[in-house]
């Protein structure tokens, strides 16, 4: 991950050498070596680096129990529970909405076209801002949203409740798509590269993902959202965060287990792996070195740190001695699921539930490249794996835990929303209620900060903390 004190270095570099190349003073008032709007190019690649924050942040995984911890078990007995949101107000979503304002102004927009069509600049901002307040809506619940980023304008901003969040960011995540047009894609992206068709192809995933996760609580705006989005097309390649041999855009796994070794596979995940036979225990993990086997971490214990690492199976090399492995944004098995789910609901999508299912599986198979097709067949014809209509939150719940494998927000999203696989809480949980978190609470600040606004949303809710249940998550 680019550290922002990095980007931010580079972006004054760069603001400082366009100053000097000017020489019209024409108005004494201007410093030109102080230009007041940063390169839109430096503001999207600061934004997009964020994405390697979300994707690779150890708490879903934790809550999830893909891993666990091996000495230090404060997340995964729950003993945090604030969590800080301003970074991402005033980090990604301070850029892309300076993008969103530079493409739109008037004064400022010819200027800006320089890295690329207004329009298309317009619409990447708007696809990342959604995908980073969805993200972040489906932590914390609540936010800030349609009364912030607005710098001095509001210090206070109102919270909007979960359901009009999701309604705004289908909105603009559809919009946003639309308006693409065959001009130039935005300089300065790491994801895409400036391919537009590939963007409306993420644009309109992250909407059918969207529509999915409000189905029990709005099963009618779901299946209308996800069928417009999956026939408007969708991605079909994996979509990946390409991490560099550089400290400043490590993998952020590779850089945990530089000086300490604190996550090891979970005693859950390993268990399950090696019940059904998947091969993809040996591209998640190594094998204990005390025993040559695959060996699961016990999970949310307070004596973890009784346990030699020796007798655990830690994390594959290839992601924690590997400097530039890449994490997963949205992969095509993910894609699979969805449809597989929706067919199963009886919505209007081509083939059948079990066919998006096992395709699923497959697409996760190769992913991490273990795909041999007479394992394939053996596997999915598992008892427990076998394609069963009326058991398809369990199965899809449980192959979508395996696949979303290092994808822990999203991991977490999924496992509340479907509930499976059954996951037993940390033995020595330490939060009140003793059970998983449904949700993280607002940064202790908002209480001074924002006091008011922070007040009224609390009543609403009932309480801030890990226990309380987001809008969509009604099971």
């Amino acid at each position: 991950m680019i550290k922002n004190n990095k980007i931010f270095s580079i972006i004054t570099a760069g603001l400082l050498l366009a100053g000097s190349a000017c020489t019209d003073f024409g108005d004494i008032n201007v410093d030109p070596n102080q230009p007041s709007n940063a390169p839109t190019s430096l503001l999207l690649t600061d934004a997009q680096t964020w994405v390697a924050t979300a994707i690779g942040a150890p708490e879903g995984v934790l809550y999830t129990q893909q891993l666990s911890e091996t000495q230090y078990t404060e997340t995964s007995r729950y003993n945090q529970t604030t969590f800080d949101y301003y970074p991402w107000y005033t980090g990604p979503l301070a850029n892309l909405q300076q993008i969103i304002n530079l493409n739109t102004d008037d004064a400022t927009k010819n200027a800006a076209a320089a890295d690329g069509s207004n329009n298309n600049q317009i619409a990447v901002a708007r696809i990342m801002k959604a995908y980073f307040f969805q993200y972040m809506t489906d932590r914390w619940g609540a936010l800030p949203y349609s009364e912030a980023l607005q710098g001095a304008a509001n210090f206070n901003p109102a919270y909007d409740t979960q359901d009009k969040i999701y309604a705004d960011l289908l909105k603009e995540v559809k919009e946003a798509v639309a308006m693409i047009d065959a001009g130039a894609g935005p300089n300065g992206d790491i994801i895409f590269g400036g391919d537009m068709g590939s963007w409306a192809a993420f644009g309109n995933t992250l909407r059918m993902n969207m529509a999915m996760r409000i189905s029990d609580i709005d099963p009618a705006t779901a299946r209308s959202e996800f069928e417009a989005a999956y026939n408007a097309g969708v991605i079909s390649t994996d979509v990946m965060y390409n991490h560099l041999n550089d400290a400043n855009n490590q993998n952020p796994w590779y850089g945990r287990f530089i000086t300490r070794t604190d996550y090891a596979v979970s005693e859950p995940m390993i268990n399950y792996l090696q019940s059904v036979n998947d091969p993809r225990i040996s591209a998640y993990a190594e094998p204990a070195l005390a025993t040559g086997t695959f060996v699961g971490m016990p999970y949310g214990i307070s004596t973890a740190g009784d346990i030699p690492n020796s007798d655990v199976s830690f994390i594959t090399d290839n992601i924690i001695n590997t400097k530039d492995a890449d994490q997963a944004i949205f992969t095509v098995a993910q894609v699979e699921f969805l449809l597989a789910e929706a067919v199963n609901d009886g919505w209007s999508i081509p083939g059948t539930a079990q066919q998006h299912y096992e395709a699923g599986i497959q697409a996760s198979w190769e992913q991490w490249g273990v795909f041999d097709a007479a394992a394939f067949a053996t596997y999915i014809a598992d008892a427990a794996v076998v394609w069963n209509g009326t058991n398809a939150d369990q199965l899809i719940g449980t192959q979508k835990w395996v696949a979303l494998y290092m994808q822990g927000y999203e991991a977490w999203a999924e496992w509340r929303r479907l509930d499976f696989p059954a996951l037993t809480p940390a033995p020595d949980a330490v939060n009140n209620s003793g059970q998983i978190p449904v949700r993280q609470a607002y940064p202790s600040t908002e209480y001074t900060l924002n006091k008011a606004n922070y007040e009224s949303i609390v009543a609403a809710q009932g309480a801030d903390n890990l226990d309380n249940k987001l809008w969509w998550d009604t099971k």
